[in-house]
Protein backbone atom coordinates (compact mmCIF):
# COMPACT_ATOMS: atom_id res chain seq x y z
CA UNK A 1 0.00 0.00 0.00
CA UNK A 2 2.90 2.58 1.03
CA UNK A 3 4.51 2.02 -2.52
CA UNK A 4 0.84 2.16 -4.48
CA UNK A 5 0.47 5.83 -2.59
CA UNK A 6 3.94 7.38 -4.20
CA UNK A 7 2.78 6.01 -7.33
CA UNK A 8 -0.29 7.45 -7.42
CA UNK A 9 0.91 10.63 -6.60
CA UNK A 10 3.43 10.54 -9.64
CA UNK A 11 0.57 9.63 -11.47
CA UNK A 12 -1.54 12.89 -10.41
CA UNK A 13 1.88 15.10 -10.84
CA UNK A 14 2.39 13.82 -15.02
CA UNK A 15 -1.54 14.10 -15.51
CA UNK A 16 -1.18 17.75 -14.22
CA UNK A 17 1.73 18.83 -15.99
CA UNK A 18 0.14 17.49 -19.31
CA UNK A 19 -3.24 19.24 -18.37
CA UNK A 20 -0.55 22.69 -18.17
CA UNK A 21 1.07 22.06 -21.05
CA UNK A 22 -2.22 21.21 -22.83
CA UNK A 23 -3.26 24.74 -21.39
CA UNK A 24 -0.06 26.40 -22.62
CA UNK A 25 -0.99 25.72 -26.29
CA UNK A 26 -4.64 25.56 -26.27
CA UNK A 27 -5.67 27.74 -29.22
CA UNK A 28 -9.12 28.19 -28.47
CA UNK A 29 -7.60 30.76 -25.74
CA UNK A 30 -8.51 34.43 -27.36
CA UNK A 31 -9.81 32.93 -30.22
CA UNK A 32 -12.09 35.52 -32.08
CA UNK A 33 -15.72 33.96 -33.06
CA UNK A 34 -15.39 31.77 -35.98
CA UNK A 35 -17.76 33.91 -38.00
CA UNK A 36 -16.27 36.57 -37.38
CA UNK A 37 -12.54 35.51 -38.39
CA UNK A 38 -14.20 34.54 -41.81
CA UNK A 39 -16.35 37.59 -42.50
CA UNK A 40 -12.48 39.59 -41.72
CA UNK A 41 -10.46 37.06 -43.83
CA UNK A 42 -13.33 37.80 -46.26
CA UNK A 43 -13.18 41.42 -46.52
CA UNK A 44 -9.40 41.78 -46.91
CA UNK A 45 -9.86 39.39 -50.32
CA UNK A 46 -10.92 42.23 -52.60
CA UNK A 47 -8.66 44.05 -54.51
CA UNK A 48 -10.16 47.31 -55.93
CA UNK A 49 -10.34 51.05 -54.98
CA UNK A 50 -7.80 51.92 -51.98
CA UNK A 51 -6.43 48.43 -52.25
CA UNK A 52 -5.68 48.36 -55.64
CA UNK A 53 -3.77 52.15 -54.78
CA UNK A 54 -1.77 50.67 -52.09
CA UNK A 55 -0.72 47.64 -54.01
CA UNK A 56 0.39 49.80 -57.28
CA UNK A 57 2.41 52.03 -54.64
CA UNK A 58 3.81 49.19 -52.62
CA UNK A 59 5.11 47.30 -55.52
CA UNK A 60 6.45 51.05 -57.00
CA UNK A 61 8.53 51.26 -53.67
CA UNK A 62 9.72 47.29 -53.83
CA UNK A 63 11.04 48.22 -57.26
CA UNK A 64 13.07 51.41 -56.12
CA UNK A 65 14.12 49.42 -53.05
CA UNK A 66 15.20 46.50 -55.25
CA UNK A 67 16.96 48.99 -57.69
CA UNK A 68 19.35 50.68 -55.49
CA UNK A 69 19.73 47.66 -53.09
CA UNK A 70 18.42 49.20 -50.13
CA UNK A 71 16.95 46.45 -47.81
CA UNK A 72 15.17 48.85 -45.64
CA UNK A 73 12.92 49.90 -48.29
CA UNK A 74 12.29 46.45 -49.56
CA UNK A 75 11.07 46.00 -45.86
CA UNK A 76 8.85 48.88 -45.91
CA UNK A 77 7.05 47.73 -49.02
CA UNK A 78 6.27 44.65 -47.47
CA UNK A 79 4.84 46.12 -44.64
CA UNK A 80 1.76 48.53 -46.50
CA UNK A 81 1.47 45.45 -48.91
CA UNK A 82 -1.81 44.11 -48.98
CA UNK A 83 -1.36 40.62 -50.75
CA UNK A 84 -1.91 38.48 -47.91
CA UNK A 85 -5.82 38.49 -48.22
CA UNK A 86 -6.59 36.74 -51.24
CA UNK A 87 -3.91 34.30 -50.56
CA UNK A 88 -5.18 33.37 -46.96
CA UNK A 89 -9.08 33.47 -48.37
CA UNK A 90 -8.18 30.73 -50.51
CA UNK A 91 -7.01 28.68 -47.59
CA UNK A 92 -10.01 29.34 -45.62
CA UNK A 93 -11.99 28.50 -48.65
CA UNK A 94 -10.23 25.12 -48.79
CA UNK A 95 -10.88 24.51 -45.08
CA UNK A 96 -14.80 25.48 -45.02
CA UNK A 97 -16.01 25.02 -48.46
CA UNK A 98 -16.59 27.83 -49.27
CA UNK A 99 -16.24 27.55 -53.63
CA UNK A 100 -17.97 31.56 -53.79
CA UNK A 101 -14.97 32.75 -52.09
CA UNK A 102 -12.70 30.52 -53.35
CA UNK A 103 -13.44 32.17 -56.42
CA UNK A 104 -13.57 35.49 -55.42
CA UNK A 105 -9.78 34.82 -53.56
CA UNK A 106 -8.50 33.37 -57.06
CA UNK A 107 -9.42 36.75 -58.92
CA UNK A 108 -8.61 38.97 -56.89
CA UNK A 109 -5.15 37.13 -56.50
CA UNK A 110 -4.99 37.08 -60.38
CA UNK A 111 -5.47 40.47 -60.68
CA UNK A 112 -2.96 41.69 -57.67
CA UNK A 113 -0.35 39.37 -59.58
CA UNK A 114 -1.33 41.22 -62.85
CA UNK A 115 -1.37 44.83 -61.76
CA UNK A 116 1.77 44.01 -59.67
CA UNK A 117 3.60 42.26 -62.80
CA UNK A 118 2.91 45.02 -64.73
CA UNK A 119 3.60 48.15 -62.32
CA UNK A 120 7.26 46.49 -61.81
CA UNK A 121 7.76 45.95 -65.60
CA UNK A 122 6.87 49.63 -66.58
CA UNK A 123 9.44 50.88 -63.54
CA UNK A 124 12.22 48.86 -64.34
CA UNK A 125 11.88 49.55 -68.70
CA UNK A 126 12.08 53.45 -67.35
CA UNK A 127 14.64 53.66 -64.63
CA UNK A 128 18.05 54.52 -65.51
CA UNK A 129 19.71 51.63 -62.98
CA UNK A 130 19.38 48.61 -65.07
CA UNK A 131 21.99 46.66 -63.51
CA UNK A 132 20.88 43.71 -61.08
CA UNK A 133 21.22 44.19 -57.30
CA UNK A 134 21.97 41.42 -54.98
CA UNK A 135 18.56 42.09 -53.44
CA UNK A 136 17.12 41.09 -56.78
CA UNK A 137 19.20 38.58 -57.43
CA UNK A 138 18.22 36.85 -54.12
CA UNK A 139 14.43 36.57 -55.28
CA UNK A 140 15.08 34.55 -59.19
CA UNK A 141 15.43 31.25 -57.43
CA UNK A 142 13.72 29.75 -54.04
CA UNK A 143 15.40 27.44 -51.90
CA UNK A 144 14.17 24.83 -49.11
CA UNK A 145 14.32 27.80 -46.70
CA UNK A 146 11.76 29.76 -48.69
CA UNK A 147 9.54 27.00 -48.16
CA UNK A 148 9.96 26.80 -44.31
CA UNK A 149 9.61 30.28 -43.96
CA UNK A 150 6.13 30.38 -45.78
CA UNK A 151 4.93 27.05 -44.14
CA UNK A 152 5.74 28.47 -40.74
CA UNK A 153 4.53 32.12 -41.68
CA UNK A 154 1.42 31.35 -42.73
CA UNK A 155 0.43 28.97 -39.69
CA UNK A 156 1.68 31.80 -37.70
CA UNK A 157 -0.38 34.45 -39.57
CA UNK A 158 -3.90 32.45 -39.76
CA UNK A 159 -3.31 31.70 -36.00
CA UNK A 160 -3.06 36.07 -35.66
CA UNK A 161 -5.59 36.50 -37.59
CA UNK A 162 -7.99 33.98 -35.45
CA UNK A 163 -7.52 36.21 -32.32
CA UNK A 164 -10.05 38.56 -30.49
CA UNK A 165 -6.89 40.82 -30.32
CA UNK A 166 -5.40 41.46 -33.81
CA UNK A 167 -1.34 41.51 -33.32
CA UNK A 168 1.35 42.55 -35.73
CA UNK A 169 2.51 39.13 -36.95
CA UNK A 170 -0.15 39.57 -40.17
CA UNK A 171 2.59 42.26 -40.74
CA UNK A 172 5.28 40.39 -39.61
CA UNK A 173 4.51 37.37 -42.46
CA UNK A 174 4.50 39.57 -45.00
CA UNK A 175 7.84 40.72 -44.75
CA UNK A 176 9.35 37.11 -43.59
CA UNK A 177 7.36 35.10 -46.42
CA UNK A 178 8.37 38.52 -48.83
CA UNK A 179 5.50 38.08 -51.52
CA UNK A 180 6.13 41.29 -53.18
CA UNK A 181 9.68 41.16 -54.08
CA UNK A 182 9.42 37.60 -56.43
CA UNK A 183 6.24 39.68 -57.92
CA UNK A 184 8.49 42.73 -58.57
CA UNK A 185 11.86 40.22 -59.64
CA UNK A 186 9.59 38.70 -62.13
CA UNK A 187 8.72 42.25 -63.64
CA UNK A 188 12.48 43.07 -64.21
CA UNK A 189 12.19 39.43 -65.97
CA UNK A 190 9.99 41.07 -68.50
CA UNK A 191 11.23 44.54 -68.39
CA UNK A 192 14.79 43.07 -69.53
CA UNK A 193 13.41 40.40 -71.38
CA UNK A 194 15.04 38.05 -69.15
CA UNK A 195 13.05 34.58 -69.13
CA UNK A 196 15.17 33.13 -66.23
CA UNK A 197 14.93 36.38 -63.61
CA UNK A 198 10.96 36.04 -64.66
CA UNK A 199 10.37 32.14 -63.97
CA UNK A 200 12.28 31.72 -61.01
CA UNK A 201 11.05 34.83 -59.52
CA UNK A 202 7.34 34.05 -60.14
CA UNK A 203 7.88 30.43 -58.93
CA UNK A 204 9.11 31.76 -55.81
CA UNK A 205 5.69 33.19 -55.43
CA UNK A 206 4.02 30.66 -56.37
CA UNK A 207 5.75 28.30 -53.69
CA UNK A 208 4.84 30.95 -51.15
CA UNK A 209 1.12 31.58 -51.88
CA UNK A 210 0.92 28.28 -52.18
CA UNK A 211 2.21 27.06 -48.70
CA UNK A 212 0.47 30.33 -46.81
CA UNK A 213 -2.68 29.06 -48.17
CA UNK A 214 -1.56 25.23 -47.50
CA UNK A 215 -0.98 26.59 -43.30
CA UNK A 216 -4.30 28.52 -43.36
CA UNK A 217 -6.12 25.49 -44.65
CA UNK A 218 -4.17 23.27 -41.97
CA UNK A 219 -5.35 25.76 -39.06
CA UNK A 220 -9.15 26.09 -40.29
CA UNK A 221 -9.65 22.53 -40.27
CA UNK A 222 -7.61 21.60 -36.91
CA UNK A 223 -9.57 24.77 -35.16
CA UNK A 224 -12.86 22.65 -37.02
CA UNK A 225 -14.28 26.02 -38.54
CA UNK A 226 -17.88 25.63 -39.11
CA UNK A 227 -18.07 24.24 -43.13
CA UNK A 228 -20.48 26.22 -45.90
CA UNK A 229 -23.92 24.14 -45.54
CA UNK A 230 -26.07 23.96 -48.60
CA UNK A 231 -29.51 23.17 -48.95
CA UNK A 232 -29.01 20.94 -52.23
CA UNK A 233 -27.14 18.02 -51.19
CA UNK A 234 -25.95 17.55 -54.87
CA UNK A 235 -24.28 20.89 -55.15
CA UNK A 236 -22.93 20.75 -51.78
CA UNK A 237 -20.90 17.40 -52.55
CA UNK A 238 -20.05 19.38 -56.44
CA UNK A 239 -18.86 22.08 -53.93
CA UNK A 240 -17.10 19.26 -52.33
CA UNK A 241 -15.66 17.69 -54.92
CA UNK A 242 -14.40 21.01 -56.52
CA UNK A 243 -12.21 21.92 -54.10
CA UNK A 244 -10.96 18.90 -53.22
CA UNK A 245 -9.52 18.40 -56.72
CA UNK A 246 -8.30 22.44 -56.65
CA UNK A 247 -6.97 21.62 -53.42
CA UNK A 248 -5.00 18.29 -54.77
CA UNK A 249 -3.51 20.05 -57.82
CA UNK A 250 -2.46 22.88 -56.10
CA UNK A 251 -0.23 20.81 -53.54
CA UNK A 252 0.44 17.79 -54.79
CA UNK A 253 2.79 19.62 -57.90
CA UNK A 254 4.19 21.95 -55.09
CA UNK A 255 4.81 19.75 -52.57
CA UNK A 256 6.52 17.97 -55.71
CA UNK A 257 8.58 20.62 -56.49
CA UNK A 258 9.59 21.74 -52.72
CA UNK A 259 10.69 18.15 -52.65
CA UNK A 260 12.49 19.24 -55.59
CA UNK A 261 14.15 22.37 -53.95
CA UNK A 262 15.22 20.10 -50.76
CA UNK A 263 16.52 17.69 -52.96
CA UNK A 264 19.14 20.32 -55.06
CA UNK A 265 19.81 22.35 -51.86
CA UNK A 266 20.90 19.27 -49.89
CA UNK A 267 23.10 18.71 -53.05
CA UNK A 268 24.57 21.84 -53.52
CA UNK A 269 25.42 21.74 -49.90
CA UNK A 270 27.05 18.33 -50.17
CA UNK A 271 28.98 19.76 -53.12
CA UNK A 272 30.23 22.96 -51.34
CA UNK A 273 31.49 20.96 -48.47
CA UNK A 274 33.27 18.66 -50.95
CA UNK A 275 34.66 21.81 -52.41
CA UNK A 276 36.01 23.65 -48.81
CA UNK A 277 37.36 19.37 -47.75
CA UNK A 278 39.40 18.00 -50.64
CA UNK A 279 40.39 21.43 -52.78
CA UNK A 280 42.99 22.46 -50.31
CA UNK A 281 46.40 23.08 -52.07
CA UNK A 282 49.07 25.66 -50.75
CA UNK A 283 50.20 27.02 -54.33
CA UNK A 284 46.23 26.90 -55.62
CA UNK A 285 43.33 28.27 -54.82
CA UNK A 286 39.24 28.07 -55.68
CA UNK A 287 38.68 31.44 -57.04
CA UNK A 288 35.20 30.31 -57.80
CA UNK A 289 32.40 27.31 -57.95
CA UNK A 290 29.48 27.23 -59.79
CA UNK A 291 26.49 24.43 -59.17
CA UNK A 292 24.44 22.98 -62.17
CA UNK A 293 21.89 20.61 -60.42
CA UNK A 294 19.58 20.78 -63.19
CA UNK A 295 21.65 20.17 -66.35
CA UNK A 296 22.49 16.64 -67.71
CA UNK A 297 24.60 15.58 -65.96
CA UNK A 298 24.51 17.59 -63.04
CA UNK A 299 27.74 19.65 -62.95
CA UNK A 300 29.76 21.24 -60.59
CA UNK A 301 32.35 23.70 -62.14
CA UNK A 302 35.42 24.63 -60.34
CA UNK A 303 37.83 27.56 -61.03
CA UNK A 304 41.48 27.90 -59.91
CA UNK A 305 43.98 30.07 -60.17
CA UNK A 306 47.50 29.48 -58.78
CA UNK A 307 50.17 26.41 -59.65
CA UNK A 308 48.26 23.60 -61.98
CA UNK A 309 47.42 21.16 -60.54
CA UNK A 310 48.48 17.10 -62.60
CA UNK A 311 46.16 15.11 -64.30
CA UNK A 312 46.49 12.77 -61.91
CA UNK A 313 45.35 14.61 -59.16
CA UNK A 314 42.08 15.89 -61.13
CA UNK A 315 41.49 11.80 -61.72
CA UNK A 316 41.75 11.08 -57.97
CA UNK A 317 39.35 14.41 -57.13
CA UNK A 318 37.01 12.90 -59.60
CA UNK A 319 36.80 9.64 -58.55
CA UNK A 320 36.65 10.96 -54.64
CA UNK A 321 33.23 12.55 -55.57
CA UNK A 322 32.08 9.79 -56.84
CA UNK A 323 33.32 7.79 -53.79
CA UNK A 324 31.35 10.74 -51.53
CA UNK A 325 27.86 10.25 -53.59
CA UNK A 326 28.28 12.52 -56.38
CA UNK A 327 27.86 9.86 -58.62
CA UNK A 328 26.45 11.10 -62.43
CA UNK A 329 27.63 14.13 -61.70
CA UNK A 330 30.37 16.00 -63.90
CA UNK A 331 33.31 17.69 -62.01
CA UNK A 332 34.78 19.94 -64.25
CA UNK A 333 37.91 21.86 -63.17
CA UNK A 334 38.98 24.85 -64.86
CA UNK A 335 42.66 25.76 -64.56
CA UNK A 336 44.35 29.20 -65.53
CA UNK A 337 46.60 29.03 -68.19
CA UNK A 338 44.36 26.43 -69.43
CA UNK A 339 42.74 26.69 -73.21
CA UNK A 340 39.29 25.74 -71.53
CA UNK A 341 39.15 28.70 -68.82
CA UNK A 342 37.29 31.35 -69.65
CA UNK A 343 39.49 34.04 -69.02
CA UNK A 344 36.34 36.67 -68.91
CA UNK A 345 34.81 34.45 -66.39
CA UNK A 346 38.30 34.72 -64.51
CA UNK A 347 38.73 38.47 -64.92
CA UNK A 348 34.94 39.45 -63.83
CA UNK A 349 35.30 37.30 -60.48
CA UNK A 350 38.86 39.08 -59.38
CA UNK A 351 36.97 42.34 -60.41
CA UNK A 352 33.72 41.08 -57.99
CA UNK A 353 36.41 40.35 -55.66
CA UNK A 354 37.95 43.50 -55.17
CA UNK A 355 34.68 45.47 -55.51
CA UNK A 356 33.27 43.71 -52.01
CA UNK A 357 36.59 43.65 -50.67
CA UNK A 358 36.63 47.93 -51.34
CA UNK A 359 33.00 48.19 -50.67
CA UNK A 360 33.86 47.31 -47.21
CA UNK A 361 36.85 49.57 -46.88
CA UNK A 362 34.30 52.15 -47.89
CA UNK A 363 31.79 51.36 -45.06
CA UNK A 364 34.57 50.84 -42.50
CA UNK A 365 36.18 54.02 -43.50
CA UNK A 366 32.85 55.56 -42.99
CA UNK A 367 32.21 54.49 -39.60
CA UNK A 368 35.69 55.81 -38.91
CA UNK A 369 34.62 59.19 -40.00
CA UNK A 370 31.42 59.64 -38.04
CA UNK A 371 33.72 58.28 -35.17
CA UNK A 372 36.09 60.64 -35.50
CA UNK A 373 33.26 63.09 -36.32
CA UNK A 374 31.73 62.75 -33.06
CA UNK A 375 34.98 62.73 -30.89
CA UNK A 376 35.82 66.05 -32.63
CA UNK A 377 32.15 67.11 -31.67
CA UNK A 378 33.09 65.80 -28.28
CA UNK A 379 36.02 67.03 -27.94
CA UNK A 380 34.63 70.56 -28.92
CA UNK A 381 32.14 71.18 -26.50
CA UNK A 382 34.21 69.48 -23.23
CA UNK A 383 36.65 72.02 -24.23
CA UNK A 384 34.04 75.18 -24.00
CA UNK A 385 33.15 73.34 -21.20
CA UNK A 386 36.11 73.26 -19.84
CA UNK A 387 36.10 77.31 -20.14
CA UNK A 388 33.17 77.74 -18.54
CA UNK A 389 33.86 75.29 -15.57
CA UNK A 390 37.23 76.96 -15.10
CA UNK A 391 36.20 80.33 -14.45
CA UNK A 392 33.17 78.68 -11.85
CA UNK A 393 35.99 76.59 -10.25
CA UNK A 394 37.98 79.38 -9.10
CA UNK A 395 35.22 81.11 -7.38
CA UNK A 396 34.36 78.31 -5.69
CA UNK A 397 37.69 77.17 -4.81
CA UNK A 398 39.90 80.40 -4.68
CA UNK A 399 43.65 78.63 -4.02
CA UNK A 400 42.96 77.23 -7.62
CA UNK A 401 45.88 78.40 -10.33
CA UNK A 402 45.26 76.14 -13.03
CA UNK A 403 42.96 74.19 -14.08
CA UNK A 404 41.58 71.55 -17.87
CA UNK A 405 38.43 69.49 -18.77
CA UNK A 406 38.95 66.59 -21.01
CA UNK A 407 38.18 63.39 -22.31
CA UNK A 408 41.04 60.58 -22.07
CA UNK A 409 40.98 57.63 -23.95
CA UNK A 410 41.01 54.65 -21.42
CA UNK A 411 41.80 50.44 -21.91
CA UNK A 412 40.56 47.90 -19.77
CA UNK A 413 43.36 45.66 -20.03
CA UNK A 414 40.93 42.92 -17.92
CA UNK A 415 38.05 42.67 -20.21
CA UNK A 416 40.04 44.26 -23.26
CA UNK A 417 37.44 47.54 -23.53
CA UNK A 418 38.37 50.71 -24.88
CA UNK A 419 36.13 53.58 -23.06
CA UNK A 420 36.37 57.42 -22.54
CA UNK A 421 36.64 58.76 -19.18
CA UNK A 422 36.40 62.68 -18.24
CA UNK A 423 39.54 64.14 -16.86
CA UNK A 424 40.20 66.88 -14.32
CA UNK A 425 43.71 68.67 -13.63
CA UNK A 426 43.71 70.93 -10.93
CA UNK A 427 47.03 72.70 -9.40
CA UNK A 428 46.76 74.56 -6.25
CA UNK A 429 48.74 77.48 -4.39
CA UNK A 430 49.30 74.93 -1.60
CA UNK A 431 47.95 71.35 -0.92
CA UNK A 432 43.85 71.22 -1.04
CA UNK A 433 42.77 69.76 2.02
CA UNK A 434 40.82 66.26 1.62
CA UNK A 435 37.46 68.01 2.09
CA UNK A 436 38.03 70.27 -0.45
CA UNK A 437 39.08 67.89 -2.99
CA UNK A 438 35.72 65.76 -2.71
CA UNK A 439 33.99 69.35 -2.75
CA UNK A 440 35.15 69.32 -5.74
CA UNK A 441 34.95 65.99 -7.27
CA UNK A 442 31.57 66.13 -6.31
CA UNK A 443 30.84 69.53 -7.89
CA UNK A 444 32.28 68.30 -10.90
CA UNK A 445 30.49 65.35 -11.62
CA UNK A 446 27.22 67.44 -10.59
CA UNK A 447 28.44 70.23 -13.43
CA UNK A 448 29.73 67.93 -16.31
CA UNK A 449 26.01 65.62 -15.41
CA UNK A 450 29.13 62.59 -15.47
CA UNK A 451 28.67 59.47 -13.60
CA UNK A 452 32.55 59.55 -12.84
CA UNK A 453 35.15 62.31 -12.99
CA UNK A 454 39.12 61.47 -12.55
CA UNK A 455 40.95 64.38 -10.55
CA UNK A 456 44.23 64.78 -10.93
CA UNK A 457 45.59 67.01 -8.08
CA UNK A 458 49.24 69.05 -8.26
Amino acid sequence: MEEAKPRKKRSNQFIRFLLYIKDRFDLQEGKEDELETIEYISKNVEFKGANLWILIFAIFVASVGLNVNSTAVVIGAMLISPLMGPIMGIGMAAGINDFDLLKRSLRNLGVAVFIAILTSSIYFTFTPLDDAQSELLARTEPTIWDVLIALFGGLAGIIAGSRKEKSNAIPGVAIATALMPPLCTAGYGLATMNLYYFIGAFYLFFINSVFISLSTYLIVRFMKYPKKEFLDEKKEKRVQTYITVFTILTIVPSVYLAYGIVVRSIWEEQAKTFIQNEFVYPKTQVLSSEYFYNEEPKTIQINLIGERLPDSEITKLQEQAKAQGFEGTELKINQSGSGQTDMNLLRSDILKDLYERNERLIQNKDERIALLENEVANYGQVRVLGNEIAKEAKINHPGLRKFTLNRSMVNDLEKETTDTLLVAYAEFTKKPSLEETNKLTEWLKLRTKSDTVAVILH
